[in-house]
This record gives structure tokens, C-alpha cells and sequence, in this order.
């Protein structure tokens, strides 16, 4: 194995145990303040323990959806799911440990009233927490990103985590009626606005974070195929400051009122949002073309049969392919193809990066690695069309 090969696991397994052991640290005062978000009404009288506990079950409704959308683009090469899982916890504990102990102190230094905190401190600040995380995969499991959409991907399950564990402490809150008093001082109905909380987060607006974090994670997208040193540095950075303006746009909003807030929903974030899915979508497509461009150059140089190529780069194509080793081979065929397809598709994306000219310093190590796994497992399958002897 390569020094690079070596330095690259020593990363991985740096970033896992870092990443870990932060979240580990950041769920203790994060499950402290949901257990908080339920001990006192808005009248000063104890709250029901109700509170909290409602909050995480209507919180968790939007997660799994949002979560089946990004696996959904992430199908030609699907990212490690410990990395997915760390993103979530990062994004639920240290990213919204962090940021409360942030605004709290910037607020006080800064003496700003709840509505400039709300408009301009919130919105860089969770950005930035949330951030640190994509930045970490860059510099520590960098060969995990092939590009936009892997940084789509990343960032998306970050802001998923910090959605949850936000939207856990407003709707606690909304059923103790901590955020909703008259002018007279008296509190709301606790179930009326505990739902209009619920609509306006969970079903409303369920993608506000994961959208913002997304440019954050575009320009950490950009600066992995970038072979510009300037452009690998301000691209994330570019990112970031583009998903705090959004932050901002959209928090600012609420300070005019529901009319503000419509407006800016409407004018601002629905076509910002319906971009960013055309992009998304479109990145996912021409990965197609070019893996299709990748293994057939591959393949002229005899790293990969040529005919195995088109099962490997077209979806429908996997699916039958896979459909068909199953039928003959029982689940063993089917994990071996799926195995054959896999290590295609990143010897597709590592050759990708070097036809560009920015190979990965363990390029060649990692190369030998996929292939030999190709050719210990082609054997083994067959395709759609081809002979297969059974016993």
C-alpha cells in the first residue's frame, strides 16, 4: 500500500473518531436544553413533560422523507452511510450546541435585540456550525467527495439534523405557549399553536436548512475539481457566505410579519430552492455522461471490459442487471454484481479526476485497488444477453 493510501485511512479514521467524540460531547447539553424546552410555560406555572417529548415525535415526521430525497440523488456512487449518519448527528448536536452557546454570547456582547440576532447573528452562525463539517470531510476524507452533488449530498444530511433538533425546541416551546403570548400578556391555546408551528416548520418550510447549507456545500463541490488553488479556497467560502445571505433573507423576513415572510417565500425561496433541485438533478445526470466518458476511456486501456460498461452507467440498466444475477444466482449473484458495479463506478470517478487533471495523491494505489476487485469479481457474473452456466 502506497504512503498516500496510508496517509488517506489515517485521515478517515481521524475524521471518524474526531467527529464522534464531538458529537458525543454536544449531545449531552443538546438533549439537556430539549429536556429544558418543556419545564415552564409562558405563565411561569410547570409545563407538562409532554412538552418535549411531543417535540421530537412531530420533529422526526419531515427527517425521513427529506433523507429518502437525498439517498435518491446519491445512486451512482452511494456515500459511506456511517459518513450520512455522522453528518445527521453532526448537524443535530454540534452544530446546534455550538450555535446556541455562539448566539448567546454574541448577543450579549454585542447587546443587538432579539430581532438583529435573529436577522443577522442566527443565520452566519448556524451556517458556519453547520459548515465546519463539509470543511472536515475536505480536508480529512476528501476522496469521499467526487464533486456538486456529494457536497449536496453532505450538506443536506447536516441541515436535516439541525432542522430536527431546532424544530424539536420550537415545538416544544409552541406547546408551552413560550412563544406565544397577546398583548395582554395571557398565553395562546398550547394545541392551536403548537399545529401552526408544526405546518409552518415541518410541513411548510422542512427543507429550509438542508437548502441553505447546500451552497456550502456547492463550493466545497467545486473546490474537489478545482486544480485552481484560488478557486479551492474560495469556493467553500464563497458557498458559505451565499447560504448566510439566504439565512438571513429568509429569518429577516419574519420580522415583517406573515406578509413579509410570504413574500420573501414566495419571490425569494421558492425559485432559489427550484434551482437548486434543477442543479442537483442535472448533476446527477451528467455523472451519467461522464462515467460513460471515464470507463470507456478505462476500458481502451484494458481496465474494464468495454461491453460491461453501459450496466454500469445507465440506472435501468443496473437494476436489470442486478435483477437478472439474482434470478440466476440467488442473493450471492446479486451481491456480486452489485459489488462488480460498485467498484466500476469509483474506478469511473477516479479516472474522471485524472483525465481532468486533478488525481488524488493516492490515485494510483486506489486505481490497483478497484481494478483488482473488477477482476476478482467479473468472473463471477454475468450480464443480460450473456451465457451463465448453472449447477
Amino acid at each position: 500500500m502506497g504512503v498516500a493510501r496510508r496517509d488517506a485511512r489515517r485521515d478517515g479514521r481521524t475524521f471518524t473518531i474526531v467527529v464522534s467524540v464531538l458529537v458525543g460531547l454536544a449531545a449531552v447539553p443538546v438533549l439537556a436544553l430539549v429536556v429544558l424546552s418543556g419545564t415552564a410555560s409562558a405563565d411561569g406555572a410547570p409545563s407538562s413533560p409532554v412538552a418535549p417529548v411531543l417535540g421530537i415525535l412531530l420533529a422526526s415526521i419531515p427527517v425521513v422523507p427529506l433523507v429518502l430525497c437525498y439517498l435518491w440523488l446519491d445512486r451512482y456512487e452511494p456515500e459511506p452511510r456511517v459518513l450520512l449518519g455522522l453528518g445527521l448527528a453532526w448537524g443535530a448536536c454540534v452544530a446546534c450546541a455550538v450555535a446556541v452557546l455562539v448566539e448567546g454570547v454574541g448577543g450579549w456582547v454585542t447587546g443587538w435585540s432579539d430581532r438583529a440576532q435573529l436577522a443577522v447573528l442566527a443565520p452566519f452562525t448556524e451556517e458556519a456550525c453547520k459548515g465546519v463539517f463539509l470543511v472536515m470531510l475536505l480536508l480529512w476524507r476528501r476522496h469521499e467527495l467526487d464533486g456538486v452533488l456529494d457536497g449536496i449530498v453532505y450538506a443536506g444530511m447536516v441541515g436535516i439534523g439541525f432542522a430536527f433538533t431546532e424544530n424539536i425546541f420550537y415545538l416544544a416551546a409552541a406547546y408551552n405557549g413560550t412563544d406565544a403570548i397577546t398583548p395582554d400578556g395571557s398565553a395562546l391555546d398550547s394545541t392551536a399553536v403548537l399545529t401552526g408551528t408544526f405546518i409552518m416548520r415541518c410541513l411548510f418550510s422542512p427543507f429550509a436548512h438542508p437548502f441553505f447549507t447546500a451552497f456550502t456545500g456547492i463550493g466545497v463541490g467545486i473546490a474537489v475539481g478545482s486544480r485552481s488553488g484560488v478557486v479551492r479556497v474560495l469556493a467553500p467560502l464563497v458557498g458559505y457566505l451565499c447560504a448566510g445571505l439566504l439565512h438571513m433573507c429568509w429569518n429577516g423576513s419574519t420580522v415583517f410579519g406573515v406578509g413579509g415572510f410570504l413574500l420573501t417565500y414566495v419571490v425569494v425561496m421558492l425559485p432559489a430552492f427550484a434551482g437548486l433541485v434543477v442543479l442537483a438533478i442535472w448533476a446527477r445526470r451528467s455523472e451519467r455522461t461522464m462515467l460513460a466518458a471515464s470507463l470507456g476511456d478505462a476500458a481502451d486501456r484494458g481496465l474494464i471490459p468495454y461491453l460491461d460498461v453501459p450496466w454500469v452507467v445507465d440506472l435501468a440498466a443496473r437494476r436489470m442487471a442486478r435483477q437478472f444475477a439474482r434470478q440466476y444466482g440467488g442473493p450471492a449473484g446479486e451481491a456480486a454484481m452489485k459489488e462488480y458495479q460498485q467498484a466500476a463506478i469509483e474506478l469511473g470517478f477516479l479516472h474522471s479526476r485524472y483525465l481532468r487533471g486533478t488525481a488524488p495523491p493516492d490515485f494510483a494505489s486506489r486505481g490497483k485497488e478497484y481494478v483488482a476487485r473488477i477482476g476478482a469479481v467479473r468472473p463471477r457474473i454475468a450480464f443480460p444477453g450473456q451465457v451463465v452456466t448453472t449447477r
